[in-house]
């Protein structure tokens, strides 16, 4: 089944790559170059694929959606990160030292999520999925709004919200990024 296919597409197939090799990949789940990549794990991510197409098509997700609480958690779980509401009560914004990294109104149906991007990535996804699309009242260049609708995979989203969280830390002063315990990816002791 789809939950199946996410499990094992999001699983193992990650085995060791890097979040950079991941991103360049447009991580769907699988890479033929991860250490123990399986054919039956492509397959796998081939339904989750499937559905999704599915999905868009007859607007009914086969792919458990995240909701509000597990994307708040989500956001929260980064190192540093605070909620705040400068936009009103109804829009929760997550930022690490005071920059934002991720928007959304999380009571809002369906939930939608504002990450920030790298600019030639953010035009691969967009392009990729019919979820994800320019950010809403934000700098179009650098940031998405993804519609979770159960189309994507949750651990896409996850990731993209950690690229969005990494993104704003890379740009931090180092003070500031040596106190969170951030390091860029290839460092020793790196986190993210």
């Amino acid at each position: 089944d789809a939950t199946l296919a996410i499990h094992v597409a999001t699983g193992a197939t990650d085995g060791g790559c890097s979040r950079d090799a991941q991103r360049n990949k447009l991580w769907w789940g699988f890479m033929s170059d991860a250490p123990g990549f399986r054919f039956e794990e492509l397959h796998a991510a081939a339904i989750v694929r499937s559905n999704a197409d599915r999905a868009a098509v007859t607007g009914h997700a086969t792919i458990p959606r995240v909701n509000a609480m597990e994307l708040r958690a989500w956001c929260l779980a980064q190192v540093g990160v605070l909620e705040d509401f400068p936009f009103g009560p109804e829009h929760s914004v997550f930022k690490v030292a005071g920059k934002m990294f991720a928007l959304s109104a999380l009571d809002r149906t369906p939930l939608e999520l504002s990450v920030k991007c790298e600019p030639e990535i953010a035009v691969d996804l967009r392009a990729s999925y019919a979820a994800i699309r320019p950010g809403y009242h934000l700098n179009k260049r650098h940031w998405n709004t993804i519609t979770l609708d159960g189309s994507l995979p949750d651990r896409l989203v996850r990731d993209l919200i950690e690229d969005s969280y990494d993104l704003v830390v890379s740009a931090l002063p180092k003070r500031t990024r040596e106190q969170l315990g951030w390091h860029p990816a290839g460092e020793s002791g790196a986190t993210g």
